[in-house]
């Protein structure tokens, strides 16, 4: 398939339909626990910083098995690696259902990490290989709406089921939405799988590490590729973990207002996207667009944290901040597809993609410093502060394309 060939719309639908709908869980499964913290935190008598642990652990993981889970797929290929990986992830999250005691939810954690590290690289492989070239600004923008849309359900499903029932049978019905989705790539995602690369110099299996792999993971543009991904995660997970409340604090709404503001900021995230998408397919510079997408954002952020928007438009500054962060998603990748060498996608992508667990990882626990200290103000001013940052990579990785 060449660059300007668009294969038959109705394939690459099922493939962006497929590949959303696995992105979309493992999104979901990173707010499964946290809406349950104040039930889990009466069960099990222990304290938000320690239920905060499990979170962090998570991405840690995640993180970690990122970087591997890329050699991986382009040595085994992508749609393999993604059903083992979101088939682990299930599984964890029905084994929160089965802990006595709080310490065996660590583990559990630390699986499900580890389970989710598969999906961004397997995903955006599927996507870069599979997709047809002229429609991938839409592909990536469809893989991150899916994402957001992923986050948006979890809260109130995890809350209503826990409601009726309990948590545990919260956390088993995910878990079991989780292999449904496994189930339907059995049944209709089989022509997803992708035979290994060969190196065209040797006849070896691409994915086994070479010298030649770290160089080009440590590469400036794609150290740059990381840094982004670790300071946007690093924004976001504050806005998600840390937002409600503090909205709550510096304008004095009720939790409900607080609450709804955060979905419009996911939901405008979803509409940036959407538009973002469309944009990156008829455009070459996916830096402008990252670049001013951030820095609007951040000016946006900004003026939240100094409390600037009266409270009636609380929601919609939110849903305005959402919107111009999420125009920047299918540009940013673009920009990292451009950067990875052919045949290196997965590897790439899973590198780079481990920023976000990182800036994950990190962040809630230092945020929570700053809730502790009654400064929740900086929560929204660190926002800003991670998305210039951001935008100031996007520099380095065009300067060194």
């Amino acid at each position: 398939m060449t660059d300007t060939a668009l294969a038959p719309i109705g394939r690459d639908l099922k493939i962006m339909g497929l590949v959303g709908t696995a992105h979309a869980a493992s999104h979901f499964f990173h707010l499964v626990l946290p809406p349950l913290f104040p039930i889990l935190k009466d069960e099990f008598g222990v304290s938000y910083t320690e239920l905060g642990l499990l979170p962090s652990l998570f991405f840690a993981a995640s993180g970690f098995g990122q970087s591997v889970a890329g050699f991986l797929v382009d040595h085994y290929g992508a749609r393999r690696i993604l059903l083992i990986g979101l088939s682990i992830l299930s599984l964890a999250v029905i084994g929160y259902a089965m802990v006595g005691a709080f310490w065996m939810l660590i583990p559990l954690s630390i699986l499900a990490g580890l389970g989710n590290a598969v999906f961004h690289p397997a995903d955006l492989s599927i996507l870069t290989s599979k997709v047809s070239p002229g429609r991938l600004g839409r592909a990536y923008g469809t893989h991150a709406i899916s994402g957001n849309l992923g986050w948006a359900a979890a809260p109130a499903l995890m809350i209503t089921l826990a409601h009726f029932a309990d948590w545990r049978t919260a956390v088993i019905v995910a878990g079991c939405i989780g292999l449904a989705i496994v189930a339907a790539f059995l049944i209709w995602g089989r022509d997803l799988a992708d035979e290994r690369q060969l190196d065209e110099s040797g006849g070896h299996p691409r994915g086994l590490p070479t010298l030649a792999d770290v160089r080009l993971l440590f590469s400036a543009t794609i150290l740059s590729c990381f840094a982004y991904f670790t300071f946007l995660a690093a924004a976001l997970i504050g806005v998600q973990t840390f937002g409600v409340t503090a909205m709550v604090a510096i304008y004095e709404v009720q939790i409900e207002t607080a609450t709804a503001a955060l979905t419009a900021f996911l939901l405008g995230s979803a509409s940036g996207i959407l538009l973002g998408g469309i944009a990156a397919d008829r455009t070459s510079r996916h830096d402008l667009i990252a670049m001013g997408g951030m820095i609007a954002a951040a000016i946006a952020f900004a003026g939240i944290g100094l409390g600037l928007p009266p409270t009636y438009l609380l929601i919609a500054a939110l849903a305005v901040a959402g919107f111009l962060s999420g125009t920047t998603s299918p540009s940013r990748d673009m920009l990292v597809r451009k950067a990875a060498p052919k045949g290196a996608s997965g590897r790439v992508f899973g590198f780079v993609y481990s920023g976000l667990d990182l800036g994950s990882a990190v962040m809630p626990l230092a945020l929570g410093i700053l809730m502790d200290n009654d400064r929740p103000d900086l929560i929204f001013l660190s926002v800003s502060g991670f998305l210039i940052v951001t935008a100031a990579t996007v520099i380095e990785v065009r300067k060194r394309r």
